[in-house]
């Protein structure tokens, strides 16, 4: 099955949609917790779409990016629903990473 660029961008747009709204309700799934299981976070998605914008010459804050993925400001994100990293998790993380 063959699909038009246009359709496939519409497609894949409306998959990231879904992911990001599947994150901002999953909250009580860390950040450290996607790293450790999916090599990325809400934050590597946040950069991706910082990236994209940049590379088309789009005006997108750092912040603005993150508000897009988190649905509401970073630290308030933070403040609400991120809890400090078990040393287990961090000791998962960097063997994780080990060489990144």
């Amino acid at each position: 099955m063959t699909i038009d660029d246009k359709t496939r961008t519409e497609l894949e747009a409306a998959a990231f949609r879904r992911l990001v709204a599947h994150l901002r309700e999953r909250t009580d799934v860390q950040n450290i917790d996607l790293m450790n299981l999916a090599g990325f976070c809400r934050n590597c998605l946040s950069n991706w779409l910082k990236d994209a914008a940049d590379e088309k010459g789009v005006a997108l804050s750092k912040d603005d990016s993150r508000e897009a993925v988190y649905g509401m400001p970073y630290e308030t994100w933070k403040a609400m629903y991120q809890s400090e990293a078990t040393p287990d998790q961090q000791a998962a993380l960097k063997k994780s990473h080990a060489g990144h």
